[in-house]
């Protein structure tokens, strides 16, 4: 059985910030000059109301999700390997730079 990741990215244009809104809804200019053109970020938001609206209503963690990648992994129909998971959150929390270690 082959999970889909749900992680699936949809084709879009990209888009220069312009502001940043948190989960909240507050909006912060990130942009240069970004303050010369309030009207411009008010308008921003306010065609982004909607997606904001909903992304404040979903839970942080997927628990649907979680549970069903959970019963696939006693079902033994995801494979699990914790030795390659050790040496990923080993290198994740592994210093970089001279003094560290290296990351290639």
């Amino acid at each position: 059985m082959r999970i889909p990741s749900g992680n699936s990215t949809p084709d879009v244009a990209p888009v220069s910030p312009v502001s940043q809104v948190d989960r909240a809804g507050s909006v912060s200019s990130s942009a240069p000059g970004a303050g010369a053109s309030d009207s411009g970020v008010a308008l921003e938001y306010k065609v982004l109301e909607p997606a904001l609206k909903a992304l404040r209503e979903m839970p942080d963690v997927d628990n649907a999700r979680v549970a069903e990648l959970r019963d696939a992994l006693v079902r033994g129909e995801l494979p699990f390997n914790a030795t390659r998971l050790a040496a990923l959150i080993e290198r994740y929390h592994r210093p970089t730079g001279p003094s560290g270690g290296t990351d290639k």
